[in-house]
Order: C-alpha cells, then sequence, then structure tokens
C-alpha cells in the first residue's frame, strides 16, 4: 500500500466516524424531543463540540494530502466528495444542535398527539433511515443506494408542506401557546433540511463512484 492509499483510507475511516457521530446525535434528539431528558439534552449540546472538531480535522487532513500527493481520478474524486460531505454532516449536527436547544429552552414538554400530528415520528425515522442508508453506500461503495435515498427526501417534502396546515389549526385552539407550536414547527423544518443535506451526500457518492456529477430535481 502506497502512502496516498494510506492516507486516503485513514481519511475514510475518519469521515465514516464522523458520519456515525451524526447519526448519534440525531437519533439522540428523537429521543430528548419524545422523553425531554435534561441529561440526555445536554449531553447532545455538548457533543457539538465534537462534531465541529471532526468537521475542522477532515478538512485539513483533506488539504494536506492534496498539497502532499497531488492525487487525480479516483483518488481526487475521493477527496472532493469528503470535503462536501463533510460540510452536509456538519450541517445536520448543527440541525440535531438546534432541535435540542428547542427543547432545552421549553419549559414544557410538547404534547405527544401533537408530535404525532406533525409526523415528527416519522420524519426522524425517514431522515435516519436516509443517512444511514447513504452510509452504507459509501462505505460499500454501492451507487445504487444513493438513487433510493432521493425519493424518501419528497417524503420529508411532503410531511413538512402538511405540517403547517395541521400546525394552524393547533395554534388556532390554543393561542396562548402560539411560540410552543411554532417552535415545534421549527423542529419540522430542520427535519426537512435534514433531508435535502443527505440528498445532497448521496449527489457526492454517485460523483465519488461514477464521476458524474448528478443534480437531483424535485417533482414539482
Amino acid at each position: 500500500m502506497t502512502h496516498l492509499e494510506t492516507e486516503l483510507q485513514f481519511l475514510k475511516s475518519s469521515i465514516i466516524e464522523m458520519w456515525n457521530l451524526v447519526v448519534n446525535q440525531l437519533s439522540r434528539s428523537r429521543e430528548a424531543l419524545e422523553s425531554n431528558d435534561r441529561d440526555l439534552i445536554n449531553e447532545i449540546l455538548a457533543n457539538e463540540k465534537r462534531v465541529d472538531a471532526f468537521e475542522l480535522k477532515i478538512n485539513m487532513d483533506c488539504e494536506n494530502i492534496l498539497a502532499l500527493f497531488n492525487p487525480v481520478a479516483n483518488d481526487l474524486r475521493l477527496i472532493l466528495a469528503v470535503l462536501k460531505i463533510n460540510y452536509n454532516l456538519e450541517r445536520i449536527g448543527d440541525y440535531a444542535n438546534g432541535i435540542t436547544k428547542i427543547l432545552r429552552d421549553e419549559e414544557e414538554q410538547f404534547e405527544l398527539e401533537h408530535i404525532k400530528t406533525l409526523r415528527l415520528p416519522e420524519m426522524y425515522a425517514t431522515a435516519l433511515k436516509m443517512l444511514q442508508d447513504s452510509l452504507e453506500a459509501f462505505e460499500k461503495e454501492n451507487n445504487q443506494i444513493p438513487r433510493t435515498i432521493f425519493k424518501y427526501d419528497e417524503k420529508l417534502d411532503k410531511y413538512n408542506r402538511n405540517a403547517s396546515i395541521a400546525i394552524a389549526e393547533i395554534i388556532q385552539n390554543r393561542p396562548k401557546s402560539t411560540i410552543k407550536y411554532l417552535n415545534l414547527l421549527s423542529i419540522n423544518r430542520k427535519l426537512e433540511r435534514v433531508g435535502d443535506q443527505i440528498k445532497n451526500i448521496s449527489e457526492e457518492i454517485i460523483f465519488y463512484l461514477e464521476a458524474k456529477v448528478l443534480r437531483y430535481k424535485k417533482k414539482k
């Protein structure tokens, strides 16, 4: 194994570790939404520093490899894909952190009934499946899995569109709690944006594996 191959293998291991950390952050934010566990909320917020540190380290590793080895072809595509995936993963970590901050700042727990009305359990399940599938695609260098992820992103978009109607009805019945339920809608919005980031990751995986730029257009 050449020095470059060793560095690339280490880079892949690092981005996979970052991926798993972000999966964990998103999954734990779901647990926090359902349980309102204050200790868990604080742990998630503290872990955001690890996500940020990972992003900086991976960016530096990519820059060093580019400067030292001047990679080409598939090796270059891998590094460029990792740079962009790294950014997308950091953004997903930010959204998980943003959701957790909403939970931290709410004095009362969101009612399970309203969580279900906004389809947040389904949104979390969909987003986590997309994220885990994208990781599997990267690890196994499978160019078919990313294409299935685009359909799941459309599901998240649909849940998001329907949520605005649902939250308006809730607020109409409880006008004194308007801010609280707008915050609940904000969680919905963040999960929809998580889906957008994972869609971008899927496009980068296809670029790396097929040397093809793919920008998936949503159906209108």
